[in-house]
């Protein structure tokens, strides 16, 4: 097949999972077209049978907002028609799947038929697209688009609860690619350099906005580091950083904290970690905690949105209502203070991360392909 897979080309789970899908794609001997502004950060373009269209934002003045929908749409209709692709996959409904609807109707009229699936990851649904004014764009894209896929049940029902759907949703979850946590070494010499006296590692990974509820990871981590010793590895960079670093030296534990910013490859971080915190106020899906367990590092969360559907409670880690620190805390010493209790959690999270490998989700989005080619 000939896909055509349009993303956005940053560390969010969106754009990590297009291009994971689309490198997996790729080494199964099919073509991959991505179309982004920028190569996404995980994208090698020295791997056969992936090819990269950037789509470029003319700094034109009669517009104090570039419009990249329009440019999006015009570079679209560009590859579908001297790519010869067979279909579109777009990644987050704003604005890929408005785009891909008007590329797909510019192309229908010269003759070229191209079928689109658009892909819901979350923000785009439950954030943004609670903004009333997107609201009829969203629901119209997801209306027109020839096949529709949501990352987690939660996801599914959250849409069709903020929008008036009236086709259905096939749920295909995010995965993950254990053949690149196989290739990690020296993950003892990082531990080491992390916590040099033989420290229990806590860490959180996230873009660090707000629902992501960072300062909360620091008040868990400083319950927690009172009564073991402890070190809290923060991975990512946004909005709240300044916020966090204030609560550190507020609480006097900057010495046991690392900021350890942008991160490409987050598994050898993981693979040199005991415990992954998420207390996120909203995930449709939860992938930072799945990467994570395929790591062999259970999971202290909340059970918001699709996460329950991830971490199993008192399997490959807890779950905890949205705020509750005293709880997280306290679930993360019951795991940590036994080193028995602690392997035993670190083995039931890689089992239960297998249940997402790619090799099984990977055949959904094919069949769904070939359904649309036909």
């Amino acid at each position: 097949m000939n896909i055509g897979i349009v993303c956005y080309p940053t560390f969010g789970g969106s754009g990590v999972v297009a291009t994971e899908l689309g490198k997996a794609l790729a080494y199964k001997g099919h073509k991959v077209h991505f179309i982004s502004y920028q190569q996404p950060v995980r994208l090698d373009l020295f791997s056969e049978n992936i090819y990269y269209h950037e789509v470029k934002v003319s700094d034109y003045p009669l517009f104090d907002y570039q419009p990249y929908e329009l440019v999006l749409t015009s570079k679209l209709v560009d590859v579908v028609k001297f790519e010869k692709l067979d279909l579109l996959h777009v990644h987050y409904a704003i604005p890929h799947a408005s785009a891909a609807y008007m590329a797909q109707h510019i192309l229908a009229k010269e003759g070229i038929t191209i079928p689109f699936i658009t892909t819901l990851h979350g923000t785009d649904i439950t954030l943004v697209g609670k903004d009333v004014s997107f609201e009829p764009v969203i629901t119209f894209a997801i209306n027109e688009s020839n096949a529709v896929t949501a990352v987690s049940e939660s996801l599914k029902q959250d849409t069709y609860e903020h929008f008036k759907i009236t086709r259905d949703i096939e749920v295909i979850p995010n995965f993950i690619c254990f053949e690149e946590y196989k290739k990690v070494e020296d993950s003892d010499f990082l531990r080491k350099s992390f916590a040099p006296n033989g420290e229990k590692i806590l860490v959180h990974i996230s873009n660090f906005r707000p629902v992501k509820r960072v300062q909360d990871v620091i008040r868990i981590f400083d319950i927690v580091r009172k009564q073991i010793p402890a070190k809290l590895l923060l991975v990512g960079d946004g909005p709240e950083r300044h916020k966090i670093e204030e609560l550190c030296r507020e609480l006097q534990a900057c010495d046991c904290i690392k900021f350890l910013g942008k991160v490409k490859d987050t598994e050898r971080i993981l693979s040199a970690s005991d415990l992954f915190i998420l207390p996120s106020e909203s995930e449709s899906f939860g992938l930072a905690a799945l990467e994570a367990m395929a790591a062999k590092v259970p999971v202290i969360s909340t059970n918001t949105g699709g996460i329950p559907e991830v971490n199993l409670q008192g399997f490959s880690g807890y779950l905890s209502n949205v705020g509750d620190v005293e709880d997280m805390a306290k679930n993360a010493l019951s795991i940590l203070k036994d080193e028995a209790i602690l392997n035993q959690f670190k083995q039931a999270a890689y089992q239960q991360a297998q249940q997402f490998d790619i090799h099984k989700i990977l055949p959904m989005y094919e069949e769904l392909y070939r359904s649309l080619i036909k």
